[in-house]
């Protein structure tokens, strides 16, 4: 079953409204206090929508209130039950330093549709719909994907970019890119914009891979989704905490690797509003007293994947 189109301005209202929140927090090194202001922000709109919905996709757990938690019901009630995942800030360091890049990410999906991912760490690979479903795989190894990407787009290794989170876990892929001459985009955080960036050619990315946050992945799959881009992810359970958490949440395989289909089911709607400029849009800006906002939606069932901009008056 689809959702209804006319909930989109709704879920944009949401995410621009959190997006605003945190415009007098840009720069003043204060990302505790930007996070809650999105949060509060989104926790009050969505609260204002006549729907029954819960948060499977959150910031922790009911004793990390007041952050919106997993398993918190929102909305006004109605007949329309939604799963909700939600980031209030994807890069608060970002906010907090007045770098490019943050922004506020809500996805929605009706009730059972979208996976209950838990705090932890999840490997995932993200691939451009120019590349064939076969042709890569989280379970291969970082040569033969670069290999079959380039093979399939007819390019030289030098010509492949992959992008990935800047970290010392990634220090064996990055050694591997550099010996097969592959463009690198580095991320120091943002891995929901960096997964997307295999959605349009503009952005000169054709895998997104590494280890990021599980929650983020999740976000990622459900617009690129929209895109028909290709999207695997495996959990990593490392510790005992991890593995009671992910026995209680239903999921027994804890090596199984998911596919995008396994992650979104039906229909999405995917909001991301910018804080701050950067590669998928631009952040709040403030013109003749209004707050204009640039928002990256998706809707999966009538194949909406545009910019919005809109004002919000102060």
């Amino acid at each position: 079953m689809a959702l209804n189109k006319k909930l989109i301005n709704d879920i944009i209202t949401v995410t621009s409204k959190a997006a605003i929140s945190c415009y007098n927090f840009i720069g003043k090194n204060q990302k505790k206090e930007a996070d809650k202001a999105a949060t509060d922000s989104m926790r009050n709109e969505i609260n204002k929508l006549s729907v029954n919905a819960e948060v499977v996709i959150g910031e922790g757990e009911l004793d990390d209130a007041p952050m919106l938690y997993i398993g918190e019901k929102l909305g006004s009630g109605g007949s329309l039950n939604l799963d909700i995942a939600v980031d209030p800030v994807e890069g608060t360091n970002f906010v907090a330093k007045n770098l490019p890049g943050a922004l506020s990410v809500i996805s929605i999906a009706e009730k059972g549709n979208l996976f209950n991912a838990p705090e932890t760490y999840m490997n995932k690979i993200a691939v451009s719909k120019k590349i064939p479903f076969e042709a890569t795989d989280l379970d291969f190894s970082i040569e033969k994907n670069i290999k079959n990407i380039a093979d399939s787009l007819n390019k030289d290794f030098k010509d492949i970019t992959a992008c990935l989170l800047d970290r010392p876990r990634h220090k064996k892929i990055i050694d591997e890119l550099k010996r097969m001459n592959v463009k690198m985009k580095l991320i120091t955080d943002g891995d929901v914009s960096g997964a997307l960036m295999v959605t349009d050619d503009k952005y000169d990315v054709d895998i997104f891979l590494g280890i990021g946050g599980g929650p983020e992945g999740v976000l990622a799959a459900s617009a690129i989704d929209a895109y028909k881009c290709k999207f695997q992810g495996r959990f990593i359970f490392d510790n005992d905490k991890d593995i009671a958490r992910a026995k209680q949440m239903g999921i027994k395989d804890l090596d199984k690797k998911y596919n995008l289909n396994e992650i979104i089911k039906g229909d999405t709607i995917f909001c991301a509003t910018g804080i701050t400029s950067g590669d998928l849009v631009k952040g709040v800006n403030l013109k003749n007293h209004n707050y204009v906002t640039e928002t990256l939606v998706t809707h999966k069932s009538s194949n909406i994947c545009e910019i919005v901009m809109r004002e919000d008056t102060i």
